[in-house]
């Protein structure tokens, strides 16, 4: 297992709600667009990470990510021996004292892999616990900044091929929701001791 690819859940959905947001923003700017509709962009993501709150959550993520992969790690890691050491000994075993270990470390491989998985499914929802809160008081900055700057509608970076750099209240979200102005409390506490 690589490093790099462990722990980390593909943002396919992310993809298609940019997609759907895209499509939805041209359609409302092209029938607007001669009603004089102001139009501003947002990097969500970027906004999300800058905020103080973002930067604890991301780094009470990655101290919960960096754990868990440090025991897989661990795990591996002693598989691999073991089956190093099974081969090397294949030709000294007996064969039903062969296919004993052999089965033995199947299912050691198959904890391994239950474990990736849970610890995936445990990842997931402690990115969901800890950044739905932030985006939504995110998400009422942005709506005040809007709303203070004159904006019809606001759309995400990711969702604008193209957009004026005079356009984008990114910077103006994250000083908003910093002060205060995003409303709520602050990101939770990794109360995970492992």
């Amino acid at each position: 297992m690589s490093k790099d690819r462990v722990l980390r859940p593909r943002p396919f959905g992310r993809r298609l709600g940019a997609l759907l947001v895209a499509a939805s923003a041209f359609l409302a700017v092209s029938t607007s667009a001669a009603d004089g509709t102001r139009v501003g962009v947002v990097d969500l993501q970027g906004a999300l990470l800058q905020t103080q709150d973002g930067m604890s959550a991301a780094a009470t993520l990655k101290n919960y990510t960096v754990k868990r992969q440090n025991d897989l790690d661990r795990r591996q890691k002693a598989l691999q021996k073991e089956q190093d050491d099974l081969q090397k000994q294949s030709a000294l075993l007996s064969r039903s004292s062969l296919m004993r270990r052999t089965e033995h470390w199947q299912r050691r491989m198959v904890d391994v892999q239950s474990k990736f998985m849970e610890y995936n499914k445990q990842l997931q929802q402690k990115q969901a616990e800890f950044m739905a809160p932030i985006m939504q008081k995110l998400l009422d900055a942005v709506k005040r900044v809007a709303s203070s700057k004159g904006f019809d509608v606001v759309v995400d970076r990711a969702a604008a091929p193209y957009a004026r750099a005079d356009l984008d209240i990114t910077g103006l979200v994250v000083q908003r929701y910093n002060s205060g102005g995003g409303g709520g409390k602050d990101a939770p506490k990794d109360d995970d001791k492992q």
